[in-house]
């Protein structure tokens, strides 16, 4: 049985992001997701203008009149959220901790995804693969998602990206929207990466803390890794110390975002310390322009 706490946070988050979805990120992601392609429709009357490479012969010959075909765009489509369950998600400094806010985000993508009628899938990893829901529409199967996204307890501590991709390419046999979710604290994932990404259209959402990348001073600390379990102690008192860590995360961060350039996968950047709307619609009108 869930919990009730479980019940309740479902319903905070349905509540907080049914007005993003209404008024932000519904119209924003129909127009950036197109259908697999245009089905037809209906015939009309020819009109002066009409593209007569769209005449239907047959209707024109038994009416004795011109009649064309109206085509419409097949909407649905498959919606996979590929959620990171590691332990590192249960890190935020100021506000939230990046797997509450990874929740969130995967909840309005959901709704966003459904008022288009659209199938929505969940992918949660770890350093195996947690948990499988097959696509399916509907309200109540998103909500059932969040479900699962909060009441679900992690069997695995670390990450693998590679396991959950590969998983991903046996389960989704035609081409799909997927939202990839994840602090990428990890390695060894690029070549099922870039697979992934030529098969699907595959977007990634990187969740992380400026405490992961810019550490204050807190004299001496004991640090907790919580996917290895290993303790340490680093002086953070050392300004030279902070200072070499912050250089040595930039560069990673440099070179993480080169290599997704040169693969085209599109990354979303997203910090515990700000809102998540603004990133996301940034995406979405920069998106827009290019379709």
């Amino acid at each position: 049985m869930i919990p009730k706490e479980i019940i309740q946070k479902v319903r905070r988050i349905e509540i907080r992001t049914r007005g993003l979805v209404n008024d932000l990120f519904g119209g924003e992601y129909h127009s950036v997701f197109k259908g697999r392609g245009m089905s037809f429709s209906e015939v009309r009357k020819y009109q002066p203008g009409d593209d007569i490479s769209l005449i239907d012969w047959n209707v024109t010959a038994r009416s004795n009149a011109p009649y064309i075909k109206i085509f419409e765009e097949e909407r649905e489509l498959t919606v996979y959220l590929i959620v990171d369950m590691s332990r590192s998600g249960n890190f935020g400094t100021l506000r939230r901790f990046k797997n509450e806010i990874a929740a969130e985000i995967a909840a309005v993508l959901g709704f966003s995804a459904i008022k288009n009628n659209d199938k929505v899938g969940l992918i949660l990893f770890s350093d195996r693969i947690e948990k499988y829901v097959v696509p399916k529409k509907g309200k109540p199967h998103v909500l059932r998602v969040i479900r699962e996204l909060l009441y679900h307890r992690p069997k695995g501590r670390g990450t693998e990206i590679q396991n959950a991709l590969d998983f991903l390419l046996k389960v989704a046999k035609r081409r799909s929207v997927v939202f990839l979710i994840s602090d990428y604290m990890d390695e060894g994932y690029w070549k099922s990466l870039k697979v992934a990404n030529r098969k699907h259209d595959l977007i990634g959402i990187k969740m992380n803390d400026v405490a992961e990348s810019d550490i204050p001073d807190l004299g001496l600390l004991k640090v907790h890794d919580p996917e290895t379990n290993e303790q340490f102690w680093i002086d953070t008192s050392s300004k030279e110390e902070r200072l070499l860590f912050k250089k040595e995360q930039e560069e990673k961060w440099i070179k993480f975002n080169k290599e997704c350039g040169r693969i085209k996968f599109d990354l979303i950047q997203i910090s515990t310390t700000g809102d998540y709307v603004e990133p996301l619609m940034n995406y979405f009108k920069r998106r827009e322009k290019r379709v």
